[in-house]
């Protein structure tokens, strides 16, 4: 269902015409002049369960009724679209604007839209369109969905969905013994072994390895050349921006992940206050992009591989592979992001994938819908899953050991988190006990000020609780911080520095190699950050070039290849 509702007949009649000419063969399409014809409608079909895909409620004098319409629709159909219409211009004038802002701030709506003009108008289809893809992804509806289908919610099941999340695979689960379980399983012979993996194509995977798995969605593991300019390792938001930005300026660029990519990005449900996407985006699709973009300029991928090693040899860096065995290149990005922190709580670790999920919401948000659901953190991750998980939870607790969110989490979120109805925030808690059989049924908080404990009810558990770097791999003469992180530029120990020169921005204490995003030591934790971050570090192997050219021999440093 899409339904429009907007008092004025003129601009009703403009979105019927437009809505009917263009959406009318895939969805039921509703146009009506009130807010209370409208909610009428969605009463009804709430009683019937029929999806409601994309809401629009044109901005009218009486405020009050848009937005109790548009708050209802949260409460009712809570995986709808729901945007506020406005008349060209409108979005100059403070009553306009205020409305917009007060609506996504309180989250009765995901952004607003222009009434349509003259027909065609494919600006109004181009953002009618991305609500509705939004949708069904989110709903796993899509035609490229992978459906994964096992006995239970643990197991290689749960390793296999955590495959196709790190990849950024729109996906499903099912058990074997439900209906929708049984219905994909038609196809297969009887006492067929589970999990089976179902690919769009309709091909059948059972019980796959991750590299088979990763191979048959058409992602490359085996790097194509064993000599390259530049070795990026991670494909976060920092390695694709430099595989991007790299690839562009003629480097012979490999990217190697052992997971998949956009980092711990890849698990922010929504972004906002990244430049140039005024609606928002995914972490997943941000990731899915830049992926796209690096290949098609030209960088290369291999996944699945772990970095074994790093080292010099003459005026190469040799990188030895997991699954590939070496690699060499003449300057080297490392972009190893940071991995998140375990709880620890035994009896919480044997649910992952069975109500306990590290990270952002993903493909589990939906099953969350009518329950009471726990986020664990209290940073900008945290945030992002927390106001996602709203929109399908019952009751969604925030929970946080710090006494307050601002220190740690973006205005923007704070004041979302405040404004939503169903979020609670307990700050000054952690979470100490838990569990359930087979599935997450209760959790044991602990009041960090008093000691009191409580046990709760709960469904979900969605931990954000911070991450520690990627850097055990690497050779002791790359210089660490207490924790871990990389000391680039001028942090690095001059007592193991073995050129005449200084360290250029960036570079590590190994000569030639590189190391930005999360992994670096003082970084900002911000994907803007490290995506900028990827672009200097191009800008520096230039840098590193034109040194290699005025050094003498025994003082060079990797030369990329000039673009």
């Amino acid at each position: 269902m899409i339904l429009a509702v907007d008092g004025d007949p003129s601009g009703l009649a403009d979105l019927e015409r437009e809505l009917l000419d263009r959406y009318a063969r895939h969805y039921r399409v509703l146009c009506v002049g009130s807010a209370e014809e409208a909610r009428r409608h969605l009463a009804e079909l709430r009683v019937a369960r029929a999806p409601v895909a994309l809401v629009l409620a044109a901005h009218t004098d009486d405020r009050t009724a848009c937005n109790e319409l548009l708050g209802e629709v949260r409460e009712a159909h809570p995986h709808a679209k729901r945007a506020l219409l406005i008349g060209w211009g409108d979005w100059g004038f403070r009553d306009a604007s205020d409305a917009i802002l007060e609506a996504i701030e309180h989250g009765r709506i995901d952004h607003y839209l222009v009434r349509p003009m003259a027909a065609p108008d494919e600006l109004f289809h181009q953002a009618v369109s991305t609500f509705l893809l939004e949708w069904a992804e989110e709903r796993r509806a899509v035609p490229y969905a992978i459906h994964v289908v096992g006995d239970s919610w643990t197991g290689r099941a749960s390793a296999l969905r955590t495959v196709l999340e790190q990849c950024a695979f729109p996906h499903a689960f099912s058990l074997a013994d439900s209906e929708e379980g049984r219905t994909l399983l038609e196809s297969t012979a009887a006492g067929t072994e589970l999990p089976v993996v179902i690919l769009p194509d309709g091909t059948t995977l059972v019980n796959p390895t991750d590299a088979e798995l990763t191979r048959a969605t058409g992602t490359s593991i085996e790097p194509e050349d064993t000599e390259t300019d530049l070795l990026i390792v991670g494909a976060g938001p920092a390695g694709l921006s430099a595989a991007v930005y790299g690839a562009s300026e003629g480097f012979r660029t490999l990217v190697v992940d052992a997971v998949g990519i956009g980092g711990q990005a890849r698990s922010s449900s929504m972004i906002r206050n990244y430049l140039g996407f005024p609606r928002g985006i995914s972490g997943a699709l941000l990731a899915r992009q830049a992926h796209e973009q690096a290949w098609i300029l030209g960088a290369r991928f291999a996944f699945m591989q772990h970095v074994t090693g790093l080292q010099r040899e003459g005026d190469r860096l040799v990188a030895t592979l997991s699954e590939s065995g070496r690699v060499s290149a003449r300057a080297a990005v490392l972009a190893t992001g940071a991995a998140y922190r375990r709880l620890g709580i035994p009896a919480l670790e044997a649910l992952g994938g069975a109500g306990v999920f590290y990270g952002g919401a993903g493909s589990d948000a939906h099953r969350m819908a009518g329950q009471e659901v726990y986020v664990l953190g209290g940073a900008n991750s945290a945030g992002q899953a927390a106001l996602h998980l709203a929109r399908h939870a019952r009751r969604l607790t925030l929970v946080a050991r710090a006494t307050s969110l601002e220190a740690g989490m973006s205005h923007y979120l704070v004041r979302q988190l405040a404004a939503t109805s169903n979020v609670d925030v307990r700050l000054g808690t952690e979470i100490v006990g838990g569990g359930g059989d087979g599935w997450l049924t209760h959790l044991v908080l602990r009041d960090r000020a008093s000691g009191a404990e409580e046990t709760v009810h709960a469904y979900g558990l969605f931990l954000a609780i911070g991450a520690n770097p990627h850097t055990d791999w690497l050779p002791p003469e790359i210089a660490r911080d207490d924790h871990g992180f990389l000391l680039t530029g001028a942090e690095v120990p001059r007592d193991g520095w073995p050129l005449e020169r200084e360290p250029f921005p960036l570079e590590t204490s190994m000569p030639g190699v590189l190391a930005i995003g999360d992994v670096r030591h003082g970084s900002v934790k911000r994907v803007a950050s490290a995506v900028g971050a990827g672009s200097i570090a191009i800008r520096i192997v230039h840098r590193l070039l034109d040194a290699n050219a005025a050094a003498t021999p025994s003082q060079a440093v990797p030369e990329p290849r000039s673009a």
